[in-house]
């Protein structure tokens, strides 16, 4: 395995680990207002760590073939440097996919868990074929106009989002590079299902999900509570996959409740 180099880390607060894993294609800056918010008044509830994923925003891809457990390695290695032996670990979307790796190869290292707008099923024929379309012709255009095509800022968010947040997504969309986006869709695709992951982790988890996320709906978002032995289900209403961005304040509010059953175990 060849690793990157160490990933750009955006990180505030002092007090039990949270790590935020980012959506695809985005990067750490989407968790802009969990890293204010998060840590409490004082600063010290919770230290708020939010990694560039291989290839996003700062951090380098690395050359070895597609594959989910490479981050989850990545994000090991992240807390080994920091002398972190346990945390929450959470994520939003592919940043779920992540975290579920991630519980899947070091479950001892995980003192609770978010999953945020994500699913642990794999994805059908059709997801995976899809997956390899995009892939294919953002390496083939050296270029990721093809998401601003089919308006992917627009599917991330609810049905009436702010124009500057749908803005802000954009951006971040165009700032990805064609070799991550490609990499990223073929690791997601071959990412198994993680129901029996989620089934064998014993810890506080959140589950929390949109009322109006089409790309992961709250029946996934169900099946995953349904799994974890100690789950509790936020479903935010009005908005779509983001629901970090687009309701920050009641996201935060169910991160912090999180936490708070995390400390009393």
């Amino acid at each position: 395995m060849t690793l990157p180099t160490a990933p750009s880390v955006r990180e505030s607060g002092v007090g039990f680990p949270l790590v935020l894993l980012h959506a695809f294609p985005l990067s750490a800056r989407m968790w802009d207002s969990q890293r204010e918010l998060i840590p409490g008044p004082a600063g010290q509830d919770a230290t708020v760590i939010t990694p560039d994923q291989r290839g996003f925003g700062s951090a380098q891809l690395g050359t070895d073939e597609p594959a989910l457990d490479l981050a989850a390695a990545d994000l090991a290695r992240l807390l080994d440097e920091r002398g972190i032996e346990r945390a929450v670990i959470g994520g939003l979307s592919m940043g779920g996919y992540v975290a579920m790796a991630f519980a899947r190869h070091y479950p001892e290292r995980v003192a609770g868990l978010l999953l945020a707008g994500t699913k642990a099923t794999a994805d059908t024929p059709q997801a995976r074929a899809n997956r390899e379309r995009i892939a294919t012709a953002v390496l083939a255009r050296d270029s990721v106009r093809i998401l601003a095509e089919e308006k992917l800022a627009d599917n991330l968010l609810g049905p009436a989002p702010m124009p500057e947040l749908i803005a802000h997504v954009s951006e971040m969309i165009a700032e990805a590079s064609p070799q991550a986006v490609a990499w990223a869709q073929r690791a997601m695709a071959a990412r198994p299902d993680s129901l029996d992951v989620l089934a064998g982790l014993d810890v506080p988890a959140a589950v929390i999900v949109g009322e109006m996320d089409t790309v992961t709906p709250l029946a996934e978002a169900q099946l995953m509570a349904d799994a974890l032995p100690d789950a509790e289900l936020t479903v935010i209403p009005s908005v779509g996959h983001l629901s970090s961005l687009e309701a920050p304040e009641t996201f935060n509010g169910a991160v912090r409740a999180l936490l708070r059953r995390v400390a009393r175990r």
